[in-house]
């Protein structure tokens, strides 16, 4: 059973920049490259797809509205990813999930039914 953990949220102004990390834990395997994304969601409205790669190589994609902020990376511990996110606006805060796909799950990077594991989230809040 796959488990992930989000960390690095919290409180920050406009302009500013946070970092978030997600570790995935319960993998049966170190051979497996699962495609791991950024999601958020504020009160009332859909999550969507910030960010996403696949662990051990492969394009990362983005969301058009964070492009140009935010970058998605491979940790050094295996199976972990870095959310970096730069010249936060308002409108960036929601609660940030962690989603993983472990597997092979068919959908774009962007649609939830692909993933089949969920961080608890971590809130980010822009003022």
């Amino acid at each position: 059973h796959v488990q992930l953990v989000e960390s690095g949220g919290g409180s920050v102004q406009a302009g500013g920049t946070q970092r978030l990390t997600c570790t995935a834990s319960g993998y049966a395997t170190s051979t497996i490259r699962p495609c791991m994304g950024w999601f958020r969601q504020v009160p009332g409205k859909e999550r969507e797809g910030v960010a996403a790669l696949r662990i051990g190589g492969g394009t990362a994609v983005c969301a058009d509205s964070v492009k140009g902020r935010f970058t998605i990376s491979q940790g050094d511990a295996p199976f972990t990813m870095h959310l970096q996110m730069d010249s936060l606006k308002p409108e960036d805060t929601a609660m940030y999930y962690c989603a993983a796909d472990f597997i092979g799950a068919s959908g774009g990077w962007s649609n939830t039914m692909r993933y089949n594991s969920w961080g608890q989230g971590t809130q980010v809040t822009v003022s």
